[in-house]
């Protein structure tokens, strides 16, 4: 499964395409020009517990990095994520 991803310069959303339907997605939007708030993350129920959730964090952590941007977490899911995982992710958390 390959995780597309989606930006206008405003949001964008990380996200798997099966037969032309999203099944998973997590999704952000540019709180200021060096900043996104990673605001949702849902996975279909039928590809839960695979680490998805984990994959499409990931892909974000990946790109944040990439364009030298800072995240917040307003998504339970990931904000979970980033606790857990912020020895790993410290550089990108504003």
């Amino acid at each position: 499964m390959d995780i597309q991803h989606t930006d206008n310069g405003k949001e964008g959303a990380f996200y798997i395409e099966i037969d032309g339907q999203r099944k998973a997605e997590m999704t952000y939007y540019y709180k200021d020009s060096d900043t996104i708030d990673i605001d949702h993350t849902e996975v279909a129920k039928s590809l839960q517990g695979k680490g998805i959730g984990y994959a499409l964090i990931d892909a974000a952590v990946r790109f944040i990095r990439n364009k030298n941007l800072k995240a917040i977490t307003s998504c339970s899911y990931a904000k979970a994520i980033f606790e857990k995982r912020q020895s790993e992710y410290q550089d990108i958390i504003k």
